[in-house]
């Protein structure tokens, strides 16, 4: 799912979460979006799971002070685990409610705008 040539935007790129863990400071994951490929990407969800997932095992590969993010939605289960997603270094409650308030911010301001 990596952008063609991202190493030319002098982005380390990493075949493996694990490889990525041990260096990592946060861990930002997204929703996998199933309902808006045309096209499987890759073979199951169960692999997607096994491979980029973040569980317990690999959880315990991070750094000690590295947190994790997620924007929400969740599919608990599939790119997170339910343990990790509530463990006290995620942070994903937090993002959630600043990304809400953030959006009506914006969405004020623009409807301000367009009032003038």
């Amino acid at each position: 799912l990596m952008p063609v040539d991202i190493e030319e935007l002098s982005v380390k790129v990493a075949y493996s979460l694990e490889e990525a863990l041990s260096e990592s400071d946060v861990i930002y994951l997204l929703r996998v979006q199933l309902e808006r490929q045309l096209a499987s990407l890759f073979p199951s969800v169960r692999e997607y799971r096994h491979l980029f997932g973040l569980d317990e095992a690999k959880v315990d590969k991070l750094k000690s002070d590295a947190i994790v993010m997620h924007p929400g939605p969740i599919n608990r289960g599939i790119e997170i685990s339910a343990k990790v997603a509530d463990l006290e270094r995620s942070f994903i409650d937090e993002q959630v409610t600043s990304g809400l308030a953030v959006r009506m911010a914006v969405l004020y301001h623009l409807v301000g705008v367009l009032n003038e």
